[in-house]
């Protein structure tokens, strides 16, 4: 049976761009501009202060993991409730071997973590916003510690099929982190679909045959509900009504297989449930904003179809 948090994470193609050890000592903070793109942090020894724009404050122990999907402004903190020394500066940063001080570079550290930079190399909005929540916390899991370390050392080596070696690794880290418990339940999304036991089935099932002629009546009965009960009941637990989900889910395979160039206009066409070219190009057009032709790579650009007569 397909699984469509696995599928949407590989759809996702995640790499690491950048990754780096911290620690702090003393009385140190951390005034960071994110620059929107997806932001991590595990914390391997200590405890820290975490404090997001909009968001309440959290404290963070040893290997609490914190995903943040486009992280803006924050602020990382010691715990410590005392103030700095007289003549410390809290925000000074040091480089020591191997890792990024903050506070005092002499000091024994109170905290120690692996920050990282996550991208995507489907930059797919809406199926990141329908993955991931605003920040996503799992506390206590050192699985998702050791994942993080693998992928940092894999990074940092220069070993065959490290490309390869480190997006299976980040799939793993994002599987591992939104199938956990406390991940993801708070605001409507896809894993809060698939954790309901009537909604679960009817999502598996779209995700199985995207081209299937499908109506809500159908997948209602999948769902053992009636069509209005399981209409508003998919609307609030994914945040859209059925046949919208459908047609974000088409044309993000629609995406996938333009940049890749994995088929005509007509084939994709077909594997996403549309009976022509031109139909699935005025579709993808009114969704995406461009149509298919130009969103394939310029220089290998799909010929748009005839117009439907």
């Amino acid at each position: 049976m397909i699984d469509p948090l696995a599928e949407i994470v590989a759809l996702l193609q995640p790499s690491l761009p950048f990754s780096k050890t911290a620690s702090g000592a003393g009385h140190w903070r951390v005034d960071g501009a994110g620059d929107g793109s997806p932001f991590f942090a595990v914390i391997l020894e200590g405890s820290a202060r975490l404090a997001l724009a909009g968001a309440d404050e959290l404290t963070l122990a040893a290997d609490d993991f914190v995903l943040i999907p486009a992280a803006a402004r924050f602020t990382m903190a010691s715990t410590e409730p005392t103030p700095a020394a007289v003549g410390a500066d809290p925000l000074r940063v040091t480089r020591l071997d191997g890792e990024t001080r903050h506070g005092d570079p002499t000091g024994a550290p109170n905290m120690r973590v692996l920050i990282g930079r996550l991208a995507f190399g489907s930059p797919d909005p809406s199926l990141v916003a329908a993955l991931l929540p605003q920040h996503l916390l799992v506390r206590g899991q050192s699985r998702l510690t050791a994942l993080v370390q693998m992928i940092r050392s894999e990074a940092q080596a220069q070993r065959p099929a490290k490309a390869m070696v480190l997006e299976r690794l980040l799939q793993l880290l994002l599987i591992e982190a939104l199938r956990s418990d406390c991940a993801g339940m708070e605001a409507p999304g896809l894993l809060r679909g698939l954790a309901d036991r009537h909604l679960g089935p009817a999502i598996r099932r779209l995700h199985e045959a995207p081209a299937r002629a499908w109506t809500v009546e159908e997948l209602a009965a999948t769902a053992m509900l009636s069509r209005s009960v399981f209409f508003a009941r998919f609307q609030q637990q994914t945040g859209l009504a059925p046949m919208q989900y459908l047609l974000s889910w088409r044309m993000a395979l629609a995406k996938d297989m333009l940049r890749r160039r994995d088929g005509g206009l007509k084939e994709i066409a077909e594997r996403i449930g549309y009976g022509s070219a031109s139909a699935f190009s005025t579709a993808f057009t009114r969704f995406v904003g461009l149509p298919p032709s130009q969103f394939a790579p310029a220089d290998r650009a799909l010929p748009e179809p005839a117009p439907a007569l």
